[in-house]
């Protein structure tokens, strides 16, 4: 395993097994049948990894992701397991650094567009509402302010960029020529269902969320199944309750910090990123595990 200065880990290495295909997170390994899915420490803002990581990051993904499968099991996902006993022998020689952090999960084939969910009208969203009065060409009514509940839960998925690119709108006309409309109906169905189970659960634990993205793959049976991270930090804006205000964004409980860091030092959004100083480092840290014990309710460690 390589650790950072801080131990974050930053790239995952498991004996015997093919090097990982390597997301802006997670590590993925091929095991045959089945996935191992590595949660890493690494960050990724404006669609590109840090060179430092956040200690106990992936941890905290995992076991968030984790939790939500099991709240959302009635829509079929493709956790199998994150159990390290019940891996396979050929892992149990390095289960101590896979706990907490990792995942088996089923082979499904990646639908190749990110399902953003909004709730709210914040990020871009509240960007192109300002210019247009629209969200991915969807009318919007007159009169919304930044942060502002949507009246009604919008579905607006992204292209799935490569590392390094930036996803990008696509409209309702451009997944439906992809995918058929049927396909697309469905994901938008399932989207803004898991969404909203999520956010009405969050809601009794002082969370709003304010928009998240899904990934859905489909078995060989042409299903739909819930897959990669889901709700995170990095995947979702969780919003404190009590501080929340129309017209401004509340501190969020997510990678937002490293954001607002990286606009203040006029970061261009293009690699390669800086060094995050040890104090957004560490209230980074903070924040997601404040996330997972919100949400949770349980003791983080």
């Amino acid at each position: 395993m390589k650790y950072d200065k801080n131990k974050a880990l930053i790239a995952s290495v498991v004996p015997g097994l093919p090097e990982p295909q390597r997301g802006k997170v997670r590590d993925l390994y091929d095991l045959g049948d089945k996935l191992l899915l590595v949660s890493t420490d690494r960050l990724s803002a404006f669609d590109v990894v840090m060179p430092n990581g956040i200690p106990d990051k992936g941890r905290v993904l995992n076991s968030i992701s984790v939790f939500w499968f099991e709240l959302l099991s009635e829509y079929s996902n493709h956790l199998i397991t994150a159990d390290v006993d019940q891996y396979p022998e050929s892992l149990q020689g390095v289960k101590e650094d896979l706990r907490g952090r990792s995942m088996l999960v089923k082979k499904v084939t990646i639908i190749p567009f990110e399902c953003i969910v909004r709730g709210y009208l914040t990020g871009s969203g509240w960007k192109e509402y300002q210019q247009r009065g629209t969200v991915n060409d969807q009318p919007l009514r007159a009169g919304y302010q930044n942060g502002s509940k949507l009246d009604q839960v919008l579905f607006t998925p992204s292209t799935k960029a490569d590392q390094g690119e930036h996803d990008m709108p696509v409209s309702a006309a451009t997944i439906n020529a992809a995918l058929g409309e049927d396909v697309a109906r469905k994901l938008a169905e399932l989207s803004i269902a898991c969404y909203t189970k999520a956010a009405d659960y969050a809601a009794q634990r002082g969370i709003i969320i304010a928009d998240t993205k899904f990934e859905f793959g489909e078995n060989s049976a042409g299903e739909l199944i819930l897959a990669d991270e889901v709700l995170t930090p990095d995947s979702s804006r969780f919003w404190p309750q009590e501080s929340y205000r129309v017209g401004k964004n509340p501190p969020s409980l997510d990678k937002q910090f490293v954001r607002d860091w990286l606009d203040s030092i006029h970061f261009n959004h293009q690699p390669p990123a800086p060094e995050l100083p040890d104090y957004v480092v560490e209230k980074t840290r903070e924040k997601y595990i404040e996330a997972y014990e919100k949400l949770t309710g349980r003791a983080f460690g």
